[in-house]
């Protein structure tokens, strides 16, 4: 561990790291508990708060439960390629990818099938979330539509 410095051998740093540790003593609630604790590990135990004001009350618990319970899903935003199939529509989502060897951007193109409850159409700006296998070859939905195709 680590030995005090008898007053005679301070030097001018040590007053002021021993005030900083006498701070966070003092505004400790439990001193006297602490006071058996290294004065790191109370600074450590003073600056976590308790967890119950760290969850949230309400509404806002069971909000924040579904969002970190399942994760951040992977959203494409695409348009609407064929719509022939009833509840599955295919979104051609477009992305730029830097070609390595000759420095430009290239267009490259993924067609996913999506199930729509939302009755999108070809042309249609949609935006699509991952899921859970819903056929053979489906695992998007379609959340919103953004924008409609211009008839």
């Amino acid at each position: 561990m680590f030995r005090r410095k008898k007053k005679e051998e301070k030097t001018e740093d040590a007053p002021a790291a021993e005030a900083a540790v006498e701070d966070v003593s003092a505004a400790a609630p439990m001193a006297d508990a602490l006071s058996q604790v290294s004065p790191g590990e109370a600074a450590l135990e003073a600056a976590i708060p308790p967890a119950e004001s760290v969850a949230p009350s309400g509404s806002e618990a069971s909000a924040v439960k579904t969002a970190s319970g399942r994760g951040n899903r992977v959203q494409k935003v695409g348009t609407v390629a064929a719509d022939k199939m009833q509840k599955t529509v295919v979104v051609r989502v477009d992305r730029l990818v830097l070609h390595q060897k000759y420095r430009r951007y290239v267009r490259r193109t993924s067609k996913f099938m999506a199930h729509d409850d939302l009755g999108a159409t070809v042309g249609d700006r949609v935006r699509i979330v991952e899921t859970r296998p819903l056929s053979a070859n489906k695992r998007w939905r379609v959340v919103e539509i953004l924008q409609k195709a211009a008839k």
